[in-house]
């Protein structure tokens, strides 16, 4: 049962304000409410529940077991998983039509597959229904006051202006983050943006005539050309939402790809066996937008003790590790550890989850961005495929806990990001070690062979 105990000074007669109801601001939200805080949350967008959500940006999200955990604090990870499939490892697909399986890890471990949009409304649904959170749709944050925490919002609808007075403000505004824009007027505060000179498209492929999955539900599926890739994933309805990572502009690229006619040469050219389960996909590349890749970092997360950037308004990352939504989630039960241990000590708390949380990301900045290269070029390599054999081997053979390999400890655990990168490097110089210590016996096994035999 989850914790529910109100922390001191949770009723102020001031409400906590959260700038944006994605995932990170929606499960932040349930954490502020069920420690007695009234909440107020601004959504620039239209409830996604009253109509269709804008389609083409989703890329499928991959939860894992960071994620789970902070839903599992507020009742919600079993009832999330019934609306996700298990992926429990890689299928690579060779331009020939060649298949390979890469597992993931141990028998049973397994990322899920879980549309955004269901994600997103049943934490919506949790926070008003059972914490009593007050959803303010179609209000956009045009300022902040950094040094009361002030919003000024606007009602899209009617054009009416407000200021919002709250104990603390969280942003959770998303990458492109209007708090967080405002904080960066402010001397001492760090940010850097970095875009990927590769962009994304969203495309479909549909369940079968007879109604079944068109391709094996429990992977993810990877189409890697050394410079640009493919991926599906599997929905409920047994489609699959694929997106394509290709450069922006070059030989091949999105700028590139400007005719019907070049959309169906490059598909049945490099991913053939892909688009014969496409039917849809020149109403898809023409009709879905191209969506841009970029890095977020910023230092500190907070400002003045009253304002805190969480989730992408922080540290968004490519989403080539898939942990881009369970660093956001993870963000929120940190933040509720926090709360729980200082109270309403706003600057207290905001403070400390920055320093905790700074490190940690930036690693996930550079995982993900490394990913991307692996993904789209390493993953048919001999070389990489033995070393994950190798990983694997040593993961399953040796005592529980004594090699790790850095996706199990960055995907099926909860440490922090910046600490498994460092426990990588370790065992790699140990790997490595072992390696030259066993090519050394080897070499001197032959040299004894050798001379023995010139005797």
């Amino acid at each position: 049962m989850t914790e529910r105990r109100r922390v001191e000074g949770a009723r102020s007669g001031k409400p906590c304000v959260v700038v944006g109801a994605g995932l990170a601001g929606s499960l932040m939200s349930v954490f502020l409410a069920r420690r007695g805080f009234e909440v107020e949350v601004f959504e620039r967008r239209a409830d996604m529940r009253q109509g269709v959500a804008a389609g083409g940006r989703s890329i499928n999200l991959a939860l894992s077991t960071r994620g789970l955990q902070a839903l599992s604090r507020v009742g919600m990870a079993r009832a999330i998983t019934s609306l996700a499939i298990p992926m429990s490892g890689r299928m690579i697909h060779a331009v020939d039509g060649g298949l390979d399986f890469q597992p993931y890890g141990k028998q049973g471990q397994a990322i899920l597959s879980v549309s955004r949009q269901a994600l997103n409304e049943v934490l919506m649904d949790l926070a008003e229904a059972e914490a009593g959170v007050n959803f303010h749709f179609e209000h956009k944050c045009v300022d902040v006051n950094l040094s009361t925490g002030q919003a000024v919002v606007r009602d899209l609808r009617d054009g009416e202006v407000r200021e919002v007075d709250g104990q603390v403000l969280l942003g959770a505004d998303g990458a492109f983050s209007k708090v967080r824009r405002r904080i960066q007027r402010t001397p001492g505060f760090n940010y850097e943006q970095a875009f990927l000179g590769h962009a994304y498209k969203e495309l479909t492929i549909p369940a079968t005539s007879s109604g079944g999955f068109a391709l094996s539900p429990n992977a993810l599926h990877i189409w890697p050309r050394r410079d640009f890739m493919l991926i599906a994933l599997p929905n409920l309805d047994r489609s699959f939402t694929c997106t394509l990572f290709l450069s922006k502009r070059g030989e091949m690229s999105f700028e590139a790809l400007s005719s019907p006619e070049d959309v169906l040469q490059f598909f049945l050219h490099w991913f053939p066996d892909a688009q014969a389960l496409m039917p849809t996909l020149l109403e898809d590349y023409f009709g879905n937008p191209t969506g841009d890749l970029v890095t977020i970092r910023c230092d500190p997360y907070q400002v003045g003790g009253r304002v805190g950037l969480i989730g992408d308004a922080a540290h968004a990352v490519v989403p080539f590790f898939g942990q881009g939504m369970n660093a956001s989630f993870e963000d929120c039960a940190i933040m509720d550890e926090l709360i729980a241990r200082h109270g309403a000590d706003w600057p207290r708390v905001l403070s400390a989850f920055s320093a905790a949380r700074k490190p940690a990301l930036d690693a996930l900045a550079d995982l993900s961005l490394a990913n991307y290269t692996q993904m789209r070029s390493e993953v048919r390599s001999p070389l990489y495929k033995a070393r994950k054999k190798l990983d694997l081997f040593l993961y399953e053979r040796l005592p529980e806990g004594t090699f790790v390999p850095l996706y199990n400890m960055v995907t099926f655990s909860t440490m922090p990001y910046d600490e498994a990168v460092a426990r990588a490097a370790r065992q790699d110089r140990w790997i490595t070690a072992g390696l030259g210590l066993g090519a050394a016996a080897l070499g001197g096994a032959g040299y004894y062979l050798w001379r023995r035999h010139r005797r």
